[in-house]
């Protein structure tokens, strides 16, 4: 399409105004010559001047003919085979009328010439004032016919019209096929990915925008991949920690109906472990759908201020009770008081779940060390145990749904969401955090509450 409207507009040009464009040519050129005669007419000597006039009427295929005010010949120059302005046909005296006559000095017009059948374009000026002129320049020259001219050019463009037509369409045909031909294949291979095919490779091959494409393509395929791999994660680990106590409630439900119904003590123990697996599960649900909702960015943040100190005394007073049972010994060095707004509910939850965590992977002398360290920028809180560590390239993951470490050595009570939730809210409220581990000492687990947040 391009080449065919390059083609009509050439033809346009050559074909239809060509002889417009010839003729306007031709008017500037005999006009640009006698300006030139007209400026050095009276600067140049007469040798010099001879010589202009036949450059002049050389190069422009010009007849020239220069008159005093009196209209006598000074000096001509005869190119053309018949000259209006020379010889038998002179008509000079009505040229120069022509000229006193205009309002500039000067005439340009077309005359036929009845010997040669041409078109004769005459054009005179006055040499110096037009009222009262010191002479006149008269050129001529001939309107060569354009016909035999664009009947040439038509044959000319008619062939390379259709030549340029049917390369340019196999030119169009090879580039949109080699642009089309990777746009294809990531279309074919983004149908395989729509399927569940976490194996495509995108390749963009040639072309920039194609090659951007593929690696956008290439970067979805990877994270849906692991989007994939958590969903059947999360489901199998669900499934799992939700058939558990379902198993045991049903287990105790039908001892209790079969055996110790009527034993007062048996039944208070079947029924203790009936509600603890209740409970398990509440607080598995629940966990489900708080870092659900976060995720989600459906939970909204409810700021107010507080003591930090303060509030982590109250909850480290809760794990008491557990203390005293299990023989476990929470070690909390305080600041001093620190007056922080952020939502006192969720932070409250991360200080819980990771004294929680490290209660379950601290080492067999049970110590767990939490600290309350005031900084300019904020207060760090520190959260240490004294178990096995955390290798380094599994401390990524240790915050990832239901992830739990390999090195401990008890039983691990827990929906295996804690860390997931911490790390939820920190992100929530755009707080730093992080862990240090060393294998065989133990893991610390720290965060930061920004001053910018703080009163």
């Amino acid at each position: 399409m391009f080449t065919v409207i390059v083609f009509i507009l050439l033809w346009v040009c050559q074909i239809f105004f060509l002889e417009n464009f010839y003729e306007r040519m031709k008017i500037k050129d005999v006009s640009r010559a006698a300006q030139l005669l007209l400026s050095e007419y009276e600067t140049s000597d007469s040798r010099e001047y001879n010589e202009l006039l036949e450059e002049t009427a050389v190069n422009h295929d010009l007849c020239i003919e220069i008159c005093d005010k009196f209209g006598r010949p000074v000096t001509s120059k005869k190119i053309l085979g018949d000259c209006l302005i020379h010889g038998r046909y002179n008509n000079i005296y009505g040229f120069l009328e022509r000229i006193d006559a205009s309002d500039d000095g000067q005439i340009y017009y077309k005359m036929k010439n009845t010997r040669s059948n041409y078109d004769m374009l005459i054009y005179g000026c006055a040499i110096g004032d037009s009222d009262n002129p010191d002479g006149y320049i008269l050129l001529n020259t001939a309107l060569v016919p354009v016909g035999s001219t664009v009947t040439i050019i038509k044959q000319q463009l008619g062939i390379i019209t259709a030549l340029l037509i049917i390369v340019a369409f196999a030119i169009s045909l090879y580039v949109s096929s080699r642009i089309a031909k990777p746009i294809t294949k990531i279309t074919e291979s983004a149908g395989n990915l729509a399927k569940g095919d976490f194996t495509t490779k995108f390749k963009g091959e040639n072309y920039l925008e194609v090659k951007q494409l593929a690696d956008a393509l290439n970067y979805a395929e990877k994270e849906l991949s692991k989007v994939d791999t958590m969903q059947r994660d999360l489901i199998a680990n669900v499934s799992h920690d939700l058939r558990t106590p379902l198993t045991m409630l049903k287990a105790y439900a039908e001892m209790i109906r079969d055996l110790s119904g009527d034993n007062p003590k048996k039944r208070g123990e079947h029924l203790e472990i009936i509600i603890n697996e209740t409970d398990r599960l509440a607080m598995l649900v629940n966990d489900m759908l708080d870092l659900s909702k976060m995720e989600s960015g459906k939970q909204k943040l409810s700021c107010s201020e507080f003591d930090i100190r303060e509030k982590m005394i109250c909850i480290i007073d809760r794990f008491k009770g557990i203390s005293d049972k299990m023989g476990y010994h929470i070690h909390f060095t305080p600041d001093t008081e620190r007056i922080v707004c952020c939502d006192v509910v969720k932070i409250e939850q991360v200080i819980y779940n990771l004294i929680n965590n490290a209660i379950n992977y601290t080492g067999a002398d049970k110590q767990v060390y939490v600290r309350q360290i005031n900084q300019p920028d904020g207060v760090l809180i520190e959260i240490e145990d004294t178990g096995d560590g955390i290798e380094e390239d599994k401390i990524k993951m240790i915050f990832d749904k239901y992830y739990r470490s390999e090195n401990h050595k008890r039983e691990v009570v827990g929906t295996g969401l804690g860390l997931s939730i911490v790390k939820a809210v920190l992100k929530l409220h755009g707080y730093d955090y992080g862990v240090k581990s060393v294998i065989g000492k133990g893991s610390v687990f720290w965060f930061r509450i920004n001053q910018n947040l703080s009163t």
